[in-house]
């Protein structure tokens, strides 16, 4: 007896304006509100703590989990997509993300803009190392490695000025493997 597997033929679509721009705009209206409401949760798993070790628990372990989650989340059920073009997507989820976080700590918290620029860019870059991860069929190891560079980020900026070491490297490092893995993608159908 010879099995013989069927393949799925899933037409190939490129996001046109309209959608890029809902991508854009569901970084925000999808993937902050998760946010926050994921982030309160687990903050009060980290309150009885000492002030560093609730600072550590809420800033640098569970907001990377969470974040770079909400992020990629509006990515999960895209079908019939490019890895470039699912990697724009996730670029533009994190970029919408990161542009309404940018708006938050410097108009409603007053954090001077130019220390939320990095950050701006720096979500841009993570969410799209996930779609890379995604439009390869390993998102799990991407997911883990954004949520490294996040954690690090997040960590060192806890320390004050140990973030212009560790914290910059990790900057420099997700901006690095955006490009880098953007230059890996290819026009050619995702096979599912």
């Amino acid at each position: 007896m010879v099995e013989t597997t069927k393949s799925i033929q899933i037409p190939l679509h490129k996001p046109n304006t309209q959608e890029l721009l809902f991508f854009f705009l569901s970084g925000i209206i999808i993937s902050i509100p998760f946010t926050i409401f994921f982030s309160q949760l687990t903050d009060i798993l980290c309150i009885q703590l000492p002030l560093l070790y609730a600072s550590i628990c809420s800033t640098a372990i569970f907001t990377p989990l969470i974040e770079e989650f909400a992020k990629i989340y509006p990515l999960l059920y895209r079908h019939g997509e490019t890895q470039r073009s699912l990697f724009t997507i996730g670029l533009l989820v994190g970029l919408g993300f990161g542009i309404s976080e940018f708006i938050l700590y410097v108009f409603f918290l007053d954090a001077p803009f130019y220390i939320r620029i990095p950050g701006l860019f720096f979500h841009a870059a993570s969410a799209s190392i996930i779609a890379y991860g995604i439009s390869i069929k390993k998102p799990i190891p991407y997911y883990f490695l954004a949520v490294s560079l996040h954690f690090a980020n997040n960590f060192f900026a806890i320390f004050g000025n140990t973030w212009f070491v560790g914290g910059v490297t990790a900057l420099f490092l997700s901006y690095y493997l955006s490009w880098f893995y953007h230059k890996q993608t290819s026009d050619v159908p995702i096979q599912y």
